[in-house]
């Protein structure tokens, strides 16, 4: 092969060049926005990732998650194809045009547009092994990507061909950028037809090209090889410059996402570098459209979480911010993200930063000083810290042991009281020590603050709430509310004491032998609440408890695949009208199967359901409860 021009230099790579150079300068300064913003902890973990063994793992990572698109084909296996296809066709066009630069043009390589348009500036005089594998590997590469392109264009037309209901709905940013992609390749393969007949070409564009030289006889080639090759050049361009406004900033952002992910920096409760980065890794793919029940159970397209991440981009803070009152945080969306952006934490983060905006001295009135309890001047408090004192004076003076477990039922199951009703039952027919921490009322865990955004208040709640429960001396907490488990396990620091729910503690109890059920005749589901499934991760202990008591039947819609029952209390925005909406959806979808009752771990669940009143509605406990065998009384002698 030798060089077709000595300067190797046309006009038409300017268009290239400069979307080149803007995006490479656009790539520099939006790492250095990112680094800067990011704690100094956090800059410490990725420059100590960059000489570590484990930066090997991280490219393995990039190359599968970026280019393989490998989250996706599990998922889809279409739709994964599309993505991979032009990912790594495309990353695989630029490296084996690199290879030849190296192989024949070395003295080239310090000019960034020759690998990209290679077949205009050199010619075949002779085959060669080499030559002919080098064509069959672009032109193979380039078939994969048109292939690629192709789906893509089917898709934006026929979205359920992909099994999708439902695709992100474009702007005219990401619809440019779109256009462009999809006239990049196809313009790159007339540009190398057109040329073939001079530069070589493989089985497409060879082929293709003695095609356009039969209609030479109508059409001069020749004069089109300069205007395509000028056309892919601009496409090029148009392409880069549209990057940072259109959804395809994730193809610079999400390797940066993995490595700092590989690092070991994690969300925050503030929208910092990291959050940065996750927002513009999002690539409005729409794979959380569907599994998003706001959209698909109450028609709330424009709450969907790719709506969320575009309006932050945007700067639509208020748009956003109605965005995160109205979301479930079911975590659905974060499961069906290919790229694991946590869209939920960042709602949460935006939402504490507007609660902050707006009231900056909404607790100040609460003192951190565990000296000064000015929360335990309410009944509940001073109960419950006086018998705490209590109980610790009896144990000191007369060595009795402080109860076994400390329950704490919740807010929403004292508006479903059959639930804690039940629990004392079978804590009394175990024999069980315990003290009822909140059988007053009036205390709350915190978590519904937190979910709201107000990280302070949620901190304050926190406070008093270790030091009541440290109070009884109980080694055990269960909760019956799944919102409460959550965040007693996961965020308080209860040092010797176990967080259970009482899904788990119910299992226990019988697994020990220290209750004892009979197994009914009723035929159920069983609905994993959000909060315990998917946020916490528990979803085998339930059918253990059930399959002893029920014949239980299994659902598409379970484990985490679960729905949402509407009602989360993070949804403060969301109006009842599409919480009923959502609520009856998901009950109509989980009894397609006709069965007597459904049964859920959750006290907002149950009541969420219940008011929709098609089939009965029951918490695990109270199924329990009603099965329990109790001992029969000795007669008397």
């Amino acid at each position: 092969m030798h060089e077709r021009f000595a300067n190797a230099f046309d006009p038409f790579v300017i268009p290239y060049m400069i979307g080149f150079v803007f995006v490479i300068a656009y790539l520099v300064g939006a790492l250095c926005y990112v680094v800067k913003q990011l704690p100094l902890s956090d800059k410490k973990k990725m420059l100590k990732h960059l000489f570590s063994y484990k930066i090997f793992i991280t490219v393995k990572d990039i190359f599968a998650d970026c280019l393989l698109h490998v989250k996706i084909w599990k998922k889809n296996k279409l739709l994964g194809y599309m993505h991979s296809s032009i990912a790594f066709g495309w990353f695989m066009l630029i490296l084996v045009g690199h290879i030849e630069i190296f192989f024949y043009a070395p003295h080239r390589v310090n000019l960034p547009y020759y690998p990209i348009f290679f077949r205009y500036f050199m010619m075949e005089t002779e085959t060669t092994v080499g030559g002919s594998v080098f064509f069959f590997l672009m032109d193979f590469f380039l078939l994969m990507v048109l292939s690629g392109i192709a789906l893509a264009m089917i898709k934006r037309l026929r979205r359920r061909f992909f099994g999708m209901k439902r695709t992100t709905r474009l702007k005219w940013n990401d619809r440019l950028g779109m256009y462009a992609l999809w006239c990049i390749f196809p313009l790159r393969f007339l540009a190398e037809s057109f040329t073939s007949h001079i530069s070589g070409g493989g089985f497409l564009t060879r082929g293709f090209g003695m095609v356009f030289d039969w209609f030479n006889q109508f059409i001069n080639n020749d004069a089109l090889i300069r205007p395509t090759w000028w056309a892919y050049s601009i496409a090029l361009m148009v392409f880069f410059l549209t990057l940072p406004w259109s959804r395809f900033t994730h193809i610079l952002s999400e390797a940066l996402l993995i490595y700092m992910r590989n690092a070991g920096i994690r969300e925050t409760s503030k929208n910092n570098g990291y959050a940065s980065v996750e927002i513009y890794s999002c690539s409005r793919c729409g794979l959380c459209l569907d599994p998003c029940q706001m959209v698909s159970g109450a028609s709330l397209r424009q709450m969907a979480s790719v709506e969320f991440t575009r309006n932050i981009r945007w700067g639509q803070r208020a748009q956003a911010l109605e965005a995160a009152s109205y979301c479930l945080m079911c975590n659905r969306c974060v499961q069906a993200c290919p790229v694991g952006v946590n869209s939920v934490q960042l709602k949460l983060n935006l939402k504490g930063a507007d609660i902050q905006y707006r009231y900056p001295h909404r607790y100040d009135y609460v003192e951190s000083d565990a000296a000064n309890r000015p929360l335990a001047t309410t009944p509940a408090w001073a109960n419950i810290l006086q018998s705490g004192a209590e109980t610790a004076a009896v144990e000191k003076t007369t060595g009795e042991a402080a109860p076994e477990v400390v329950y704490f039922a919740g807010c929403m199951s004292h508006l479903t009281p059959g639930i804690e009703r039940s629990m004392v039952r079978i804590f009394k027919a175990a024999g069980v020590g315990y003290t009822f921490l909140d059988e007053e009322g009036g205390i709350c865990c915190g978590r519904p603050l937190m979910l709201s955004g107000d990280r302070i208040g949620g901190e304050q709640l926190m406070a008093r709430n270790t030091e009541a429960i440290l109070a009884t001396g109980a080694k055990t907490l269960v909760c019956s509310c799944p919102i409460c488990y959550k965040i007693f396990k996961d965020t308080y620091k209860l040092e010797g004491v176990r967080v259970l729910h009482h899904t788990e503690y119910l299992l226990q109890l019988l697994e020990a032998g220290r209750i004892t059920v009979r197994k009914g005749a009723e035929t159920g589901v069983y609905h994993d609440p959000c909060e315990l499934g998917r946020h916490a991760g528990i979803y085998k202990q339930p059918r253990d408890v059930l399959y002893r008591v029920l014949n239980l039947h299994t659902t598409p819609y379970e484990g985490k695949d679960a729905l949402c029952c509407g009602h989360s209390i993070a949804a403060e925005g969301m109006p009842y009208k599409k919480r009923r909406m959502i609520a009856k959806d998901a009950l109509k979808k989980m009894t397609e199967k006709n069965v007597d009752v459904v049964v859920t771990a959750c006290p907002s669940c149950k009541r969420a359901f219940a008011e929709i009143g098609t089939v009965g509605i029951k918490d695990i406990a109270e199924i329990v409860c009603e099965q329990l065998v109790l001992p029969q009384a000795q007669p008397q002698k």
